[in-house]
């Protein structure tokens, strides 16, 4: 069977995107033209945080009750509008050509790939060995869950104020919540990692019950791991406002402190999880939460 074709235009580009009514979220109907118009319509504050940063594509060919993949070298067919960042690979051995999404077209263009998530570097392509932030993935273990991994980040971001510091939050659009210390000055991924680590061993020392920074996921049953690992020159988190391969089109979306305290207070986990149409209709009223990650300068402690 043939591959139905469209030919539509974003921005100054003209891309030819195919069976536009493939279903890539079975349990809610959500299709492969949903997920290209959803990025298409969120590019105008996705792009800015994907700029000049390497992206590991995470595409399912077949929606996301089928196989999956991850993709760090950009496709050989990419067009040549297209740009990338040529980084050493630490898994492959090798030097790898990742793609950069420095446009709304590069964006609709990977998402005709089925590269459904959206995976980036902590530094860009331009300074690889040099992070923006610092960045925090709060992994709850059942039977904790969201509201818990909420409870920490509040109590984080406490600890941040004391030292001076400002984070943000944003959801996973999984179970857990996330949460960058934008930097945007001189660093290193040596500091950061040290900064992270210590910064989590405090916290579980101070919150033994709530907290585990041990990687180890015996260790984190009933509680929530506070993951500083993330701070790595090799490693990816899923980027702002990327969708999800969930049973639901969520996304990975920036929320304010006072939803978190609301949520905890409510006891309503339902209140931090967010859906594409929700995030566009979001992202009309609120504009970028997480703009100030981009610019924002801060210094770590001594």
């Amino acid at each position: 069977m043939s591959a139905t074709r469209t030919r539509i235009k974003v921005g100054r580009r003209e891309l030819e995107v195919s069976n536009l009514d493939k279903v890539y979220y079975p349990e809610t109907g959500f299709t492969k033209g949903q997920v290209i118009d959803y990025y298409a319509r969120i590019a105008k504050v996705m792009v800015p945080h994907l700029k000049g940063r390497p992206v590991t594509l995470k595409r399912y060919p077949s929606g996301v009750a089928g196989m999956f993949f991850f993709e760090k070298r950009c496709p050989s067919y990419k067009p040549d509008w297209i740009k990338t960042a040529t980084l050493w690979s630490k898994h492959n051995e090798d030097y790898l050509a990742f793609c950069t999404l420095d446009e709304p077209a590069a964006l609709v263009w990977v998402a005709n790939l089925a590269a459904i998530e959206l995976h980036t570097l902590l530094a860009k392509g331009a300074k690889p060995e040099v992070p923006t932030c610092v960045a925090f993935d709060f992994d709850p273990g059942p039977p904790a869950g969201r509201l818990e991994a909420a409870k920490v980040l509040l109590t984080v971001r406490e600890a941040l104020d004391h030292l001076g510091l400002e984070a943000f939050p944003k959801t996973s659009g999984g179970k857990g919540v996330h949460m960058y210390v934008p930097l945007n000055t001189k660093t290193s991924f040596e500091q950061t990692k040290h900064f992270a680590e210590s910064f989590a061993r405090v916290l579980e020392e101070h919150h033994p019950e709530l907290v585990t920074a041990n990687m180890l996921k015996s260790k984190r049953e009933g509680r929530v791991f506070m993951d500083w690992s993330q701070n790595d020159a090799h490693k990816t988190t899923v980027c702002v406002y990327s969708l999800r391969a969930r049973s639901e089109p969520t996304v990975s979306t920036p929320v304010t402190w006072e939803e978190l305290e609301k949520a905890v207070k409510k006891k309503d986990p339902e209140m931090l999880v967010f859906t594409a149409p929700q995030v566009l209709e979001r992202v009309e009223k609120l504009g970028d939460l997480f703009a100030p990650v981009l610019k924002m300068k801060q210094k770590l402690p001594g």
